[in-house]
């Protein structure tokens, strides 16, 4: 697979700097890669080939829950990888932005 250039490229560099342990929004980290949504963050990460070592465990929506897909058990993955890092979930799967959020 070709290695994605220009936008997809600049979501990666961002999502590599949150550190283990920590979690961003698909909104924070389109503002921070500029002229980006967060729809394009997320579709940015489904592009991403598993076979790479990436961190996209640590990209949260808003309300500090995972994004669950149509198919697949990729939340799960998600859940475990990150409280594997440490974080810790509440009774409704939600993520204190608070306590494990990354100021970027």
């Amino acid at each position: 697979m070709d290695k994605p250039t220009g936008l997809h490229d600049r979501i990666y560099e961002v999502v590599r700097r949150i550190p283990r342990g920590r979690v961003a929004t698909y909104g924070q980290i389109a503002s921070i890669v500029g002229r980006c949504t967060p729809r394009m963050v997320g579709y940015a990460l489904a592009a991403m080939p598993f076979w790479e070592d990436f961190p996209w465990q640590r990209v949260v929506n808003s309300q500090g829950k995972m994004s669950l897909r149509t198919h697949g058990t990729g939340h799960l993955d998600q859940r475990r990888l990150l409280e594997q890092e440490g974080v810790v979930f509440s009774d409704n799967a939600r993520i204190d932005l608070r306590t494990y959020g990354w100021g970027g």
